[in-house]
């Protein structure tokens, strides 16, 4: 049934095998085996299309349930006192994932002795089935309503320069003089124009600007800054420490680029195993604590 389901939502045979690391034969003889067991047939297959029958629609609905229970009779009977069992594959930014994150994940697997983890450092959009993972912390990511999206925190950012470089273009203390300086964009947030806010007369501001490097990289733009390349936006917690010893200058500090949302977001589901669920608690309590986090308040 497991095959069945993987089948149906990956489109073909030879997908839902490369998802499973298995092969085409073994997906469509475990297909065959579960059509004879039933006596009906659940797809239609030419050799360009696969559709469901109808029987294969009430199927489908029928298996989803079914391994659903399973898990949950599954889940319940390896737990012992709540403790989850099992592998929990998680996508975190590389960022977080590599520094952030790390302490607080090393202390859950020691909490937790029969878990294991995945843990995948990718900035990519998140496709639950054809990647195999259970959860992804989202930085600053749209909320996509095919999922759940439990924001955890925001991440405040800064924008910094070397002395060097601001030695070379004066003093600045207007937005608009930003446009002139050489930029290093991190091209998930911002590309070719930024945007702030004054933070005490809530006054908006959007700039054009010409990126001498742009990256996906955090690190590597905060590398750059420190090399004297340009201006750029991170995040505040990365750049504090550079801050505080003049290595970089935090520039028009009453101007701020808003901060970006963190979300820990998963595919809907009937039931949610042990593993996710403390999984998901320990980024409610971690998260807003994280050095340079922001707290969200409740609306």
């Amino acid at each position: 049934m497991r095959t069945f389901v993987r089948i149906v939502e990956a489109g073909s045979l030879s997908a839902a095998a490369k998802q499973m690391g298995t092969t085409q034969a073994t997906v469509s003889r475990r297909l065959q085996s579960l059509e004879t067991l039933l006596g009906v047939k659940l797809i239609m297959r030419t050799t360009h299309a696969m559709k469901l029958t109808d029987d294969g629609e009430r199927g489908y609905q029928h298996a989803k349930n079914i391994i659903d229970a399973w898990l949950a009779l599954e889940d319940g009977l390896n737990v012992t006192e709540d403790e989850p069992v099992g592998t929990l594959r998680v996508r975190a930014p590389h960022a977080f994932g590599q520094q952030q994150l790390l302490e607080p994940l090393l202390q859950f697997l020691s909490r937790y002795p029969q878990l294991s983890v995945e843990w995948m450092l990718n900035d990519k959009t998140v496709d639950f089935l054809s990647d195999n993972i259970d959860c992804a912390i989202r930085v600053g990511a749209e909320v996509d309503p095919a999922t759940v999206s439990v924001l955890l925190a925001e991440v405040p950012r800064s924008m910094v320069a070397s002395p060097v470089l601001l030695e070379q273009y004066g003093e600045i203390s207007h937005p608009e003089q930003l446009s002139v300086l050489p930029w290093i964009a991190v091209n998930t947030f911002f590309q070719h124009s930024v945007s702030l806010l004054h933070q005490a007369r809530n006054e908006p501001v959007t700039l054009t600007i010409s990126p001498r490097l742009s990256t996906d990289s955090i690190y590597v733009a905060r590398n750059a800054a420190l090399a004297g390349l340009g201006v750029t936006i991170v995040s505040s917690w990365m750049v504090e420490e550079d801050i505080a010893n003049g290595r970089l200058v935090m520039l028009l500090p009453e101007w701020r680029a808003a901060s970006l949302p963190v979300h820990l977001v998963y595919p809907w589901a009937r039931y949610y195993p042990t593993r996710l669920r403390k999984f998901l608690a320990l980024m409610k309590d971690v998260m807003p604590q994280l050095t340079g986090m922001k707290r969200v308040e409740p609306i």
